[in-house]
């Protein structure tokens, strides 16, 4: 989440009154979606929504929240003599985050051009929801440069960030490597003991057993980012071909394929800041 969060967003927005979304929410586990919650409300979001556009769930609590703050709004018209109105505002972040799709689905139409892929939307465009509130669909904007590297391939791996960008093989290595940090490469249950004897009833398998599953591999411990790209590259006859090796393996990540888990932990405490 912090990865796909803009870093001028408080300077953009100020003190006005907001709704944080975090889509893709089935892309990660129950208690990962918990911890991300309980971290942005202590750290000042009052109104925070879990979504999947794709599938349409958490978006009628969008719907919900959105027009309450468009009340709080309008009271505020109110006590300074104004007339009410519909409420305008800006659907923001990054490029492919599900910004169009999220609009489409409060619509329940295709007002908005929606692809899995960033620089689809490429014009402003105003939609009205349930007749009190604007929503401003907007292109996807990136900063000319990303001084935070590895949030910059975050974004390469959630397919942020255009293909003509990076090189795919180099981006899966870091997503292995990545991954191999996580508690639940080894743990099933996340809880840290990567040598506590399995998993618990009921919980899904460790990320290293689906990896070696999914890409048909023996076993991948010891392997860098590097060697594991060769590795399936290899498995597919394709020694020579790294990129299509990098794909695959990104597509399946994006897809869901490699498991529900979440690239950045919760920081254990608040840091003092909104985002």
């Amino acid at each position: 989440p912090l990865a796909t969060t803009p870093p001028d967003i408080p300077t953009w927005i100020g003190n006005k009154l907001r709704v944080l979304v975090l889509n893709r929410a089935d892309m990660v586990s129950d208690a990962e979606r918990s911890k991300w919650v309980a971290w942005f409300k202590k750290n000042g979001e009052t109104h925070v929504v879990l979504t999947d556009a794709r599938s349409g769930k958490g978006v009628k609590r969008v719907a919900e929240v959105a027009l309450l703050v468009s009340k709080e709004v309008n009271a505020k018209r109110l006590e300074k003599g104004l007339m009410p109105r519909p409420v305008r505002t800006a659907v923001i972040g990054y490029p492919n985050v599900g910004k169009s799709a999220l609009i489409n689905r409060l619509t329940k139409s295709k007002a908005c051009a929606s692809a899995p892929r960033p620089g689809v939307t490429r014009n402003l465009r105003w939609v009205r929801i349930g007749g009190d509130l604007d929503l401003l669909d907007s292109p996807g904007v990136l900063p000319p440069r990303l001084a935070d590297q590895k949030a910059a391939a975050r974004l390469a791996m959630a397919n942020d960030i255009g293909e003509a960008s990076y090189l795919a093989s180099s981006v899966a290595a870091q997503l292995f490597d990545e991954m191999k940090q996580l508690d639940r490469w080894d743990d099933a249950n996340g809880t840290g003991g990567k040598n506590n004897g399995g998993q618990h009833k009921g919980s899904p398998p460790s990320i290293k057993s689906v990896v070696e599953k999914r890409f048909k591999l023996g076993s991948v411990t010891g392997m860098s980012g590097e060697d594991f790209v060769c590795a399936v590259a290899d498995k597919a006859q394709q020694s020579d071909d790294l990129e299509r090796a990098g794909i695959r393996i990104l597509n399946d990540f994006r897809s869901g394929a490699l498991g529900a888990f979440c690239l950045e932990n919760a920081p254990a405490a608040t840091t003092g800041g909104g985002k």
